[in-house]
């Protein structure tokens, strides 16, 4: 957590007259997009106005939390979004370790005057004006509560906070099934649906929206899982073409991962995926207990993440790729 005098610091920087901005990572996720929201409605409580600004589009799946319409998308929006980064006095930055995570927000983010605010979970995070750095807690949203707690302000906290920090937490704890899940999560979480989070119309809203093409994609993914290295390590894949074919949504891949390592037996999974556009692979990994996959990512793959879950990518074609990953695999013993 922040110190006590950073918390002050913090606290007069929270007034009416100044420009408050809220940025998280290139595609985003529930628990980007949930502490970002949940972070505005809390400021709002507090009298204050915030800008959400999202690097690109985020799932569907999402966008039924309390305002979550109203975030400025970079990619459609520059200027925009350009003109409110550029204008802040406080940015708050979520979920993300560093600003070359956001995407074209990264360059206008480090010219900005205003001062930085990070929150974030995730490993080796750069240097910000007031760091709140803690890869033991799950996720973000969970942090934004204990920020709420320091600032002494747990009154605060109304339905739509609730809702946006529930979601957060149980997307990034996989509905609170992950080794980083803790007692003091459980704990936010009954305190969250004391405030009005109602966890079935939640998970309902973020995970009971399957479109066709998902399924078909699904389907289509573990009709063909491969499982190597002694029976340890799950391979998924989905290419460019399969992709247009089903009518690929984003966020429709969501989750696909974790099939792999729902397999008896598997202590990693990596799902591989072609970009629609450019000629990159996007690669997911996961893992179970002390297989480490954000060192494994940041060595092989220019990755990283969290322990048991991180994200990668190759420049190599999507054979070529899943062939290095199988080398690199085997020369780990992982």
């Amino acid at each position: 957590m922040f110190t006590p005098s950073e918390l002050l610091e913090i606290n007069k920087l929270l007034v009416p007259e100044n420009k408050i901005v809220i940025l998280t990572h290139y595609n985003p996720d529930g628990d980007a997009i949930g502490s970002s929201l949940g972070l505005k409605h809390y400021l709002k409580a507090k009298g204050l106005e915030a800008e959400v600004v999202v690097p690109n589009d985020f799932p569907k799946f999402l966008k039924w939390m309390p305002e979550a319409k109203k975030n400025i998308v970079g990619e459609y929006k520059r200027k925009v979004a350009f003109d409110i980064i550029n204008e802040a006095d406080v940015i708050f930055c979520l979920d993300f370790n560093s600003p070359a995570r956001i995407g074209i927000l990264g360059d206008w983010l480090m010219r900005a005057k205003a001062k930085k605010i990070l929150i974030d979970h995730h490993q080796q995070p750069e240097d910000f004006d007031f760091v709140y750095s803690d890869t033991v807690i799950p996720a973000t949203c969970q942090m934004v509560y204990h920020f709420i707690e320091a600032m002494n302000d747990e009154d605060l906290v109304n339905k739509n906070i609730a809702e946006c920090l529930y979601t957060g937490i149980m997307t990034d704890t996989g509905g609170f099934r992950f080794r980083s899940t803790s007692a003091t999560t459980h704990r936010i979480v009954a305190n969250l649906i004391e405030k009005g989070a109602d966890p079935s119309v939640i998970t309902s809203n973020t995970w009971d929206t399957n479109t066709v093409s998902r399924l078909h994609l699904l389907a289509l993914i573990l009709g063909r899982i491969e499982v190597v290295n002694d029976g340890k390590v799950a391979v998924l894949y989905l290419t460019r073409t399969e992709l247009k074919e089903y009518g690929f949504q984003k966020g429709d891949t969501e989750g696909f991962v974790n099939y792999g390592l729902s397999i008896v037996g598997v202590r990693m999974a990596a799902f591989f995926m072609e970009d629609l556009y450019e000629d990159f692979i996007k690669i997911s990994f996961r893992s179970k207990d002390e297989v480490d996959v954000n060192q494994f990512s940041r060595k092989y793959f220019s990755g990283g993440g969290h322990i048991n879950a991180a994200g990668g990518k190759s420049m190599e074609s999507l054979p070529d790729t899943i062939e290095t990953f199988k080398s690199r695999i085997a020369e780990e013993n992982l």
